[in-house]
């Protein structure tokens, strides 16, 4: 199916996409899914994802059908494209990764982690979890997204599902959740290293910087060993018990990072925020190596440590490949964290990323596909109303209509009994969804 058409309508097409968002969905749509092989794929991506922007409240794939058609079967239809229906998570991703970077080159990858909690032991991947940031263990799926940076907005393009060796070793467990044989537990630094090889493959970028938080991974070497071996520059929060060599010295010891850090004396930088502020904040900072880098007599690529000084609280200890950059400059990519767990927090909140079993393998990726265009969507085109658990009131321009897919309307299967032909049905609900 072609993306936009290449005469004279085009023009007069995307000059409207402004006042009609349902045109501007139908073209974004047009565009994120053209790699679905069959039309009612397609069609159903296009209700879902629409659905996903008008549905208030919970975005279970019953509320979705029920406020996008009042059709009965819509819903088994929605429930069929996401958990069963064969389609490529990477090529809409890619596709989704291209749209994205059509605004602007991204100047910084983001990873962050996504915390979905579960009730028992069925969805796939599945287990007790840490979070650090809530300081809780969780029953929980554990998801690492891919952000891109751009004009101050981060929006997701990839995603890994952590499978713990529970998962990956029992094969009926594998079976039942249909995961691919080439799917084998990944620690997260190699997860956040397989995001990174993705994206550079697909954008063709070698300038991006890598931001994550791998300040609880006691492996995070390997993470900055793999990316200094790419060229890929990065900012990487790690875990204070690292060990560093102080730069200058002829014969360091290793040291914990925190420790040489905190014996550094004190300066500030101007730090720009991503909500436009710029606080003067107090940073200590060291040159440092890390042991195992030397190449001969060179002690190896020369890294920045740095953390902000906190007055109540730890702040991370952040490790940059970029030693001869400001301290404010990798202070400011840093800062860009905390608009990633935001980011995570508005796609839980409002875009239905909680809101799904997730039993199988291929319906969670599908799942967070359809969540990640959603939000990509809302927050580059600028659409402004969004149903969320907040705000119940309905996006009413894209909500007004009962839904009418790519190519056309589709006659009310109370009136018609065509609608079998487009969409096979399935006995009965899906259990993996």
């Amino acid at each position: 199916m072609d993306t936009v058409q290449s005469d004279g309508s085009s023009s007069s097409r995307h000059a409207t996409c402004a006042d009609d968002p349902e045109l501007a969905l139908d073209l974004y749509s047009r565009t994120i899914f053209k790699s679905l092989r069959r039309t009612d794929q397609r069609k159903w991506a296009h209700a879902y994802l629409r659905g996903l922007l008008v549905t208030s409240g919970k975005k279970s794939v019953r509320r979705i059908a029920t406020a996008i058609s009042r059709d009965p079967s819509v819903v088994q239809s929605l429930r069929q494209f996401v958990s069963l229906s064969p389609w490529d998570f990477d090529e809409v991703m890619a596709e989704l990764t291209h749209w994205v970077t059509q605004h602007r080159p991204a100047a910084v990858w983001s990873i962050g982690r996504a915390v979905l909690p579960k009730r028992g032991d069925r969805s796939v991947g599945v287990h007790r979890y840490f979070d650090l940031s809530s300081g809780r263990t969780l029953n929980c799926q554990l998801g690492l997204g891919a952000f891109l940076c751009v004009d101050g907005a981060q929006v997701p393009v990839d995603w890994c599902l952590h499978l713990p060796t529970t998962w990956t070793r029992e094969p009926d467990r594998r079976a039942e959740a249909r995961i691919p044989e080439s799917e084998q537990y990944r620690p997260l630094w190699a997860q956040a290293l397989r995001l990174v090889e993705r994206l550079s493959a697909r954008t063709g970028s070698s300038s991006s910087v890598v931001l994550v938080d791998m300040s609880d991974e006691p492996d995070v070497g390997y993470l900055l060993h793999g990316l200094t071996k790419r060229r890929r520059d990065f900012v990487v929060a790690v875990p204070p018990h690292l060990a560093v060599l102080p730069a200058g010295e002829k014969a360091p010891a290793p040291v914990s990072a925190r420790t040489l850090v905190h014996a550094r004396s004190q300066g500030t930088a101007v730090v720009s925020l991503p909500d436009g502020q710029q606080p003067s904040t107090p940073f200590q900072t060291s040159l440092v190596h890390l042991p195992g880098s030397s190449q001969g007599r060179s002690p190896g690529p020369l890294y920045r440590l740095f953390t902000e000084v906190g007055r109540n609280c730890p702040r991370p200890l952040w490790l940059t490949s970029l030693a001869h950059h400001a301290v404010a400059e990798v202070g400011s990519i840093a800062a860009f964290q905390s608009g990633t767990a935001a980011v995570i927090g508005s796609m839980e909140q409002d875009f239905g990323l909680l809101d799904f079993e997730g039993r199988s393998f291929p319906g969670w990726y599908h799942h967070m596909a359809l969540v990640s265009a959603a939000y990509a969507f809302q927050r580059l085109h600028g659409l402004t109303s969004v149903a969320s658990r907040s705000r119940h009131s309905q996006c009413h321009s894209l909500a007004a209509r009962d839904f009418c897919p790519i190519g056309g309307p589709v006659p009310d299967a109370r009136t018609t009994t065509g609608r079998a032909t487009e969409e096979p049905k399935i006995a009965s609900p899906d259990p993996s969804a």
